[in-house]
């Protein structure tokens, strides 16, 4: 069986106040140009279909198009819900949808009951983990701990219990929406740690054929069938160096797996340029940039007159300005940065009960508090989003 990887759509959003609605428009033609070209016989979208919960009228016209032309081409199509999607909102009609073809999984009690689609082969058991935020399905789960690994243990066992139950040869292909060890972030992905852990362990995923995974927006292969789609688009300047592409995926009679990376249109290309502003505005070697989107560190010792309208007049695209001066290594500015520079919130915060305590750092009790009340306000942000 063909199937087509891909994830993390993010429909009706900006980038630096960029509209990328024509973009993702052309994302979706190439999606269901290749459906047909390549004779893929199912697609997959793992979860992060759009960017808000409650997104803009023009991405649910773009996705409801996107749904027509992927029925009209007969192609069945899976897709999970992500961390920015509202999985009620997501999944609304679903039984109805599903008849033609396009099946939405967005409930978590759902996640051990599979689509099946059939080939020359046999049947191949599509299972559908949306995205599971742990304090919202921890009693739907029982799981011991209110964490990613618990909750997703927890569905997967669901998975194989069904999967054993069904004929000897079907083979398997899960859809999850997480952030799995080992895989490569980037700036663009919200933040899902629970307790101060993100991510799970692939093991996690252990008995199925192909894990077909969404969240991180670079395309990538943890092992030979656990992969990540990444995202079509560039969604922040971190992604400079990302190929935005999509998994095709030919799971074999005996669950062989030969995947083939399929690019995706690239809008505009993107640059990160840093140095003073004058050398940034004479460097031939720059002139490569002038028609990228370009985000500026400027690194003059005092802030120049107008950089951005100077930087324009070479580079009309620059969306992003930043400053960095070079500062020597006794500067109380530069040593403050340095200490923030790749700390968590709860690190920086018990580096602050450390400062007001003169050296005393919090104990363990202290820094579970700490801890929750991270946790309390992510979570609370997640629930004010999926809530209608």
């Amino acid at each position: 069986m063909r199937i087509l990887h891909t994830s993390d759509w993010h429909l009706g959003r900006s980038f630096h106040r960029v509209s990328l609605l024509d973009a993702q428009a052309a994302f979706l033609d190439h999606l269901v140009d290749t459906v047909r070209a390549r004779e893929v016989d199912a697609v997959v979208v793992a979860g992060d279909v759009y960017d808000r919960a409650v997104p803009p009228l023009a991405a649910v016209e773009l996705f409801d198009r996107a749904l027509h032309r992927l029925a009209e081409a007969g192609v069945p199509t899976v897709m999970i819900s992500g961390n920015h999607d509202s999985a009620r909102r997501l999944g609304v009609g679903a039984g109805l949808i599903g008849r033609a073809g396009i099946h939405l999984r967005t409930d978590p009690a759902h996640c051990g009951t599979p689509v099946l689609l059939c080939d020359a082969h046999g049947e191949v058991a599509f299972y559908g983990l949306p995205y599971l935020e742990p304090a919202l399905v921890r009693d739907e789960f029982k799981a011991s701990k209110a964490g990613h690994e618990a909750v997703l243990g927890a569905a997967m066992d669901r998975v194989r219990a069904d999967l054993a139950g069904r004929d000897e040869g079907t083979r398997s292909v899960v859809l999850a929406h997480a952030f799995v060890a080992g895989g490569a972030p980037s700036e663009s992905e919200r933040d899902i740690t629970v307790g101060g852990v993100a991510s799970v362990p692939a093991g996690v995923f252990d008995g199925v054929d192909y894990v077909a995974l969404g969240h991180l927006h670079g395309s990538q292969a943890l092992t030979e069938r656990v992969r990540y789609a990444g995202s079509p688009l560039a969604y922040s300047f971190s992604e400079t160096t990302h190929r935005k592409t999509m998994w095709l995926v030919d799971l074999g009679p005996r669950c062989e797996i030969a995947a083939e990376r399929i690019d995706c249109p690239v809008p505009r290309a993107l640059a990160r340029i840093r140095g003073p502003l004058d050398g940034l505005l004479d460097d031939p070697e720059l002139a490569r940039h002038e028609d990228s989107w370009v985000e500026a560190t400027l690194t003059d010792a005092v802030r120049p007159a107008d950089p951005m309208a100077r930087l324009a007049e070479r580079f009309p695209h620059t969306l992003s300005l930043l400053f960095d001066p070079e500062r020597s290594d006794d500067d109380p500015l530069a040593s403050y940065a340095r200490r923030l520079a790749g700390r968590t919130d709860q690190q920086i915060a018990e580096d602050f009960v450390a400062h007001v305590r003169g050296g005393g750092g919090p104990d363990e009790e202290e820094r579970t508090v700490l801890r929750g009340a991270f946790d309390d306000v992510r979570v609370d942000a997640a629930v004010r989003e999926v809530t209608p």
